[in-house]
């Protein structure tokens, strides 16, 4: 009899996702795809790469294509050197695979210091000249995805910041793309709910010229006081401002081969380069963070409609997307008569819902998948009424959250890092407040153009560049979400399934107990409270 352990149901579920990478990493290898010879030995400039969508970009186009260097446009932050920044963002385990692949890649990134919010990018004049005269494909993914950004500097990042990139590009002699990045609720607004959301330019609420005028002219104070009756049909600066950085686009371009890709809510991988990657400072900022607060028995309430359509993308899909979007939109370019071409990464056509994902989490098969760190039942109740929502998060978070917050502190055993429970739950309905307007409104993204595309992708590209929403399945999707948070957020190594299941069995007891006693303590001090302030009343 083999002494070989089993393999958890963790790890097994991870090496079947994997499995599926297996056909597309045979066709990458060969590097004879249309999408690959249009890439090779390209010198790009990508703007955003310290962010979640672009660390994962540049570890697939390093992956899939024969790059001959990206310029890397960073800040100092935090203390840290541009440089420091760069070797912290490569030790994400994000990019092993590829280490494995292209040991040199590191080698062929090149950070340049520079700040898309700032005039010619806050380039040096040295700098500026090498990009000019050496790169040859654009990518601009910076922008600011604080929804509640003064719109000075929301309007700086992303309208301003867009058009010093056109600058830039207008002075690269041997540019044959510029990829704007934009996102798929730029035209998503009140008006438009529950209508279709077209691959096409729409009216620009305030020429970019006058905006640009207007908030380097108006005092912040004044610009944020107008700034609701200024945004209007928008629900904050940052769908507005990349509205007006798509007009900047149209209007400011040029002869520049441009075109545009917008994703939905990006959210952790599928499949590349490893099932549900995602990184720690995106998770709390996320729908994926909605995931690990239940899925470790912290959050149990959610805000939203469950019969709202979903609009996410896995991250590697949009940029496959992006890849091959670039492609398509100069090798085809005849098809669009002139005008810049638009794709939008869409899951409308899933007509996934969001109580879709809610059933299925409750499925005994992702019980399985429980960590063993978890701390409590992981359960959720969903609710779109503002009442309720409300009564729900003081009875399950709030109240509980301080008492444990209380003998924490008394005792003096919070783990060195660990927030207090209330702050988290405050930092859970910031976000939900920000996310409420779209977990509680549908719009029908029109895809027609990626599909399009993807239709003349060939074979071969069509397994290295998969992007098409619709062809997700859901439950793998939870799946990879559920051992990707294990993996790369709470790091329990895959191991321990079972305990982890076990655990959740007798906390569901537990929770029972808890509740019941919790409701009959609160009966009781309501009862106090009315028959003091009766006897109160009666003297």
């Amino acid at each position: 009899m083999s002494n070989v352990p089993s393999l958890d149901i963790a790890q097994q579920t991870e090496l079947l996702l994997m499995e599926k990478l297996k056909p597309m990493n045979a066709v990458i290898d060969r590097g004879d795809s249309d999408v690959q010879q249009f890439y090779r030995g390209a010198v790009l400039l990508l703007t955003g790469g310290s962010g979640f969508l672009g660390k994962q970009f540049v570890e697939k186009i390093f992956r899939s294509c024969d790059i001959k260097k990206i310029y890397l446009l960073l800040r100092p932050k935090k203390g840290k050197t541009i440089q420091q920044r760069l070797a912290y963002l490569l030790q994400d385990p994000l990019y092993d695979t590829l280490r494995q692949k292209k040991p040199d890649f590191a080698s062929r990134i090149a950070p340049v210091e520079g700040d898309v919010a700032q005039l010619r990018l806050g380039l040096a004049d040295k700098d500026w000249d090498n990009i000019t005269k050496e790169v040859n494909i654009i990518v601009h993914m910076a922008a600011t995805v604080n929804f509640q950004e003064p719109l000075h500097v929301a309007g700086n990042t992303n309208v301003r910041g867009t058009r010093e990139l056109l600058e830039l590009g207008k002075q690269c002699p041997k540019l044959k793309l510029f990829n704007h990045i934009s996102t798929a609720f730029a035209h998503a607004t009140v008006s438009r709910i529950e209508s279709d959301v077209k691959e096409q330019f729409y009216p620009c609420p305030v020429p970019p010229d006058v905006f640009l005028d207007m908030i380097a002219s108006i005092d912040e104070e004044k610009l944020t006081s107008i700034t609701p009756a200024l945004i209007k049909d928008w629900p904050n600066t940052y769908t507005f401002t990349k509205a007006i950085a798509e007009e900047l686009v149209r209007t400011n371009a040029g002869n520049l081969p441009v075109c545009i890709v917008k994703p939905p809510v990006v959210v952790c991988s599928m499949y590349e380069p490893s099932p549900g990657w995602i990184d720690r400072e995106t998770i709390m900022s996320s729908v994926i963070g909605f995931l690990f607060g239940v899925g470790l028995g912290l959050m149990h309430v959610l805000a939203g409609d469950r019969d709202l359509l979903v609009s996410y993308a896995p991250v590697d899909y949009v940029n496959n997307a992006i890849i091959a979007a670039g492609w398509d939109s100069i090798q085809n370019r005849k098809l669009w008569g002139g005008d810049i071409p638009i794709y939008t990464v869409s899951s409308s056509r899933s007509n996934i819902k969001w109580g879709d994902f809610s059933d299925l989490m409750r499925k005994d098969e992702f019980y399985r998948l429980s960590t063993p760190k978890t701390l409590w039942y992981s359960y959720a109740i969903e609710t779109n009424n503002r009442v309720v929502y409300f009564v729900l998060t003081w009875f399950l978070h709030y109240i509980p959250g301080y008492f444990l917050d209380a003998v924490v502190n008394i005792l003096g055993v919070r783990p060195k890092g660990v927030p207090p429970l209330v702050k988290v739950y405050n930092r859970v309905d910031n976000m939900l407040d920000v996310y409420r307007f779209f977990m509680s409104n549908n719009w029908n993204f029109r895809d027609d153009n990626l599909q399009g595309m993807i239709a003349r992708l060939s074979p071969a590209d069509k397994a290295i560049y998969s992007c098409d929403i619709g062809t997700i399945a859901v439950r793998d999707f939870l799946k990879s979400s559920c051992i990707g948070v294990r993996r790369f957020i709470v790091r329990d190594g895959l191991t321990g399934s079972d305990i982890g299941y076990r655990k959740q069995q007798w906390l569901y007891y537990a929770n029972i107990v808890f509740i019941s006693l919790y409701l009959y303590c609160l009966w009781k001090l309501v009862a106090f409270v009315f028959s003091g302030l009766a006897l109160l009343f009666s003297l």
